[in-house]
């Protein structure tokens, strides 16, 4: 390599540091020379490293930047030091490619043998930053006919080929690292050419060189890539996997480097047939190749085909790089075969949604019924059952309703409360309400029933609030932000304390902001759960669903922009990668954009060291209380569940997010602390309290028709 980098100053820059004496003698020089430009970037790219978002705090200040001579230019630039500019440079690139999958590509050194197609390739990888160093062979000097596919220009016709890929990366990215082999490669050279590299890029016209590249690579257990420039032919040849393998496929069978060698245009002919298939060949490249010799020079290409072929290069190196699935073998990638396949994209129309009629209520029975189906519960999975009879009316936990958040049935029995409420409440309008018990199985076994008597008493208290418990709805729009009214907070604490329950609320704009960052937090977690994630997205009811459980996708009150990013969350693989990153800080921005726009946020707690289900039962009770008196007060309520809310222990929350454990330890801590909710304190439910306009929808409920008032 002696001639190579005997020619260095043809093809690289001069890097000078102006701390060392000799490099400020040569920049003093060049400053000084009327005939080279003088270009400083450094305050321009250090301001744009201060536009980025996230940028990780790098160890190198400006006693690192550095100075670019460019002599075939004739001009100086100024530009930090390298890691700073390879942080700038390669910024877009995230998250296709992470931080971690570019340091771990920029170790590995490319080959390249051929600078025509190699041309694109070369400068692909290189503007990704896939390679930590290139090395680039060819004999041939630049002619015009080469830029219908080599982005060079009239003045480098002439200059090797090899160097003009250098001189362009140069000045893309001057602290990559560029090799030459500017007399191409060879039988004695290829081993040198080979040594140390990750990958060889093989785009040369030998026929022979191209058999020797890959024997020389199975010696030295390297990959080697070709693309073809017609129909988007890739072959990947994994010599690193398989030594063994034979070249090409085995498509030449036993022929060696000798008898391709020195043949003319038309004699490589057939191997090229064999090589590529006849059948695989695009009509005008066949086409060409009866031609070849007689009215075309050799066979075409095309500037799209061979930057397309760069692309598809570019993706096998990431690929083997990263050390991900690539095998052994041969891919098209069509693009005229997928244009001939355009078609229209589906429309996207309206969801036309059917709404349930309104239920028929017959009885005051019946009415008692309908209104206990109409109370709150997680996902509004309506986790009970109902039964009436002459004389009583039971309310009992549906196990299998349950979910990985409903810990040991917990809001299950919340939301049973709930639903014992409502009935007693319609039970005291229509005159029929009597003593009520919640009856709890073995531990574990999620056995619960309430048993309301009917009787002739009319609780003028508990009938104030029948209007309101049909009307009762979850708002999840956009609030003001608007203080609570004096004396809201009293009136609902007083609500709650008539139940047997303790209200813990923070009204304070600057708690709430804080609750809405730990609430985002706790939904990040659940978005990031797989469990949790399917669990989550299987409550939501869209307008060809029937079920009548479920959350109504309209009463999300998604905006234009958060409609469009629920339509990517609901991707389970683009949760997936986002959990590989331990990414997705966004996912909580929904829950977060609502809590910060409320005017309280408020816990429904109990006194329980170790509560039952018939506990959380009667906390529901008050849950669906406070809920309702709230609304008579003009405020727009929404539960908030954070995945925390019903674990008492580490294990328990160990069981349903092992990968997050830590994180919802520390988020339930600082949420507690932040309500201050005395450690003898349970909580119930959190509610989100606002002012806003009226919900667009409420979600189904199951019909109590038909349920059996005979026995």
């Amino acid at each position: 390599m002696g001639d190579d980098r005997s020619r260095a100053a043809d093809h690289r820059p001069l890097i000078i540091d102006p701390a060392d004496p000799e490099d400020a003698r040569i920049l003093a020089a060049l400053r000084a020379d009327p005939c080279i430009e003088i270009l400083d970037l450094r305050a321009s790219l250090r301001a744009e490293y201060g536009r980025m978002v996230a940028a990780p705090d790098i160890p190198e200040g400006p006693e690192a930047d550095r100075w670019i001579y460019y002599p075939w230019r004739a001009a100086v630039v100024g530009l930090p030091g390298p890691r700073t500019f390879r942080m700038i440079r390669l910024d877009r690139n995230r998250n296709k490619l992470t931080r971690a999958e570019q340091d771990l590509l920029a170790e590995r050194t490319i080959g390249i043998v051929g600078q025509s197609a190699g041309h694109a390739i070369a400068h692909l990888l290189a503007m990704e930053g896939v390679c930590g160093g290139l090395r680039l062979a060819d004999l041939d000097d630049i002619e015009l006919s080469n830029l219908n596919r080599v982005a060079g220009t009239l003045f480098d016709i002439g200059v090797n080929k090899a160097v003009v890929t250098a001189r362009r990366i140069a000045e893309l990215d001057p602290y990559l690292p560029v090799q030459i082999f500017a007399t191409g490669v060879d039988e004695n050279s290829v081993d040198e050419f080979l040594d140390g590299l990750a990958i060889v890029v093989e785009e040369c016209d030998s026929l022979d060189m191209k058999l020797v590249i890959r024997e020389a690579a199975a010696r030295h257990r390297i990959p080697v890539l070709m693309e073809t420039s017609d129909r988007g032919l890739l072959d990947v040849e994994r010599f690193d996997l398989e030594a063994r393998r034979p070249a090409f496929h085995g498509l030449l069978g036993e022929v060696s480097a000798r008898d391709l060698r020195g043949l003319t245009s038309r004699e490589k002919a057939p191997y090229v047939v064999k090589l590529l298939g006849a059948s695989g060949l695009s009509p005008r490249l066949g086409a060409s190749l009866v031609e070849v010799g007689e009215t075309v020079n050799s066979w075409p290409q095309l500037a799209g085909d061979v930057g397309l072929g760069a692309a598809s290069v570019a993706a096998a190196v990431r690929r083997i790089g990263l050390g991900l699935k690539l095998d052994s073998g041969r891919v098209r990638i069509d693009v005229e075969r997928h244009l001939d396949e355009l078609a229209d994209p589906p429309p996207n129309d309206e969801p036309v949604w059917a709404d349930a009629p309104p239920e028929p209520v017959t009885g005051p029975i019946e009415s008692v019924l309908a209104c206990a189906q109409r109370a709150p519960s997680g996902g509004n999975m309506q986790p009970w059952s109902l039964r009436a009879g002459a004389e009583h009316i039971a309310i009992e936990l549906a196990p299998e309703c349950s979910t990985a958040m409903d810990i040991g049935y917990r809001g299950s029995a919340v939301a049973l409360g709930a639903a014992v409420y409502n009935a007693r409440v319609a039970a005291a309008a229509h005159g029929i309400l009597g003593p009520h018990e919640f009856v709890e199985g073995a531990p574990g076994s999620g056995r619960l029933v309430a048993s309301l008597r009917l009787g002739n008493d009319r609780s003028a208290e508990l009938a104030a609030d029948y209007p309101a418990v049909l009307r009762r709805e979850t708002n999840r729009r956009v609030g003001t932000g608007a203080p609570l009214a004096d004396g809201v907070l009293a009136a609902l604490t007083a609500a709650a304390e008539s139940a047997g329950a303790h209200v813990r609320a923070v009204v304070e704009r600057e708690d709430i902001e804080e609750a809405a960052r730990l609430l985002g937090d706790s939904d990040r977690v659940r978005y990031l759960t797989p469990r949790l994630y399917e669990e989550m997205l299987a409550e939501v009811r869209w307008a060809d669903d029937t079920p009548e459980t479920g959350i109504d996708a309209r009463s999300l009150e998604l905006t234009d922009d958060e409609w469009a990013a629920f339509q990517i969350t609901t991707r389970a693989d683009v949760m997936a990668q986002l959990r590989s990153w331990s990414g997705g800080a966004a996912l909580g921005k929904y829950t977060g954009d609502r809590v910060r726009s409320s005017s309280a946020i408020l816990a429904v707690t109990f006194d329980a060291a170790d509560p039952r289900l018939t506990d959380y039962a009667a906390a529901g009770a008050a849950v669906a209380r406070v809920w309702v008196r709230a609304e008579r007060l003009g405020l727009c309520v929404q539960p908030i569940s954070p995945v925390y809310l019903y674990a008492r222990r580490h294990a328990e929350l160990a069981a349903i997010s092992p990968d997050f454990t830590d994180t919802l330890t520390s988020l339930q801590g600082r949420f507690l602390d932040l309500l201050e909710v005395p450690e003898h304190e349970t909580m119930a439910l959190v509610l989100r309290l606002s002012y806003a306009s009226a919900a667009t929808v409420r979600s189904r409920r199951r019909p109590v028709l038909g349920v059996d008032t005979s026995s």
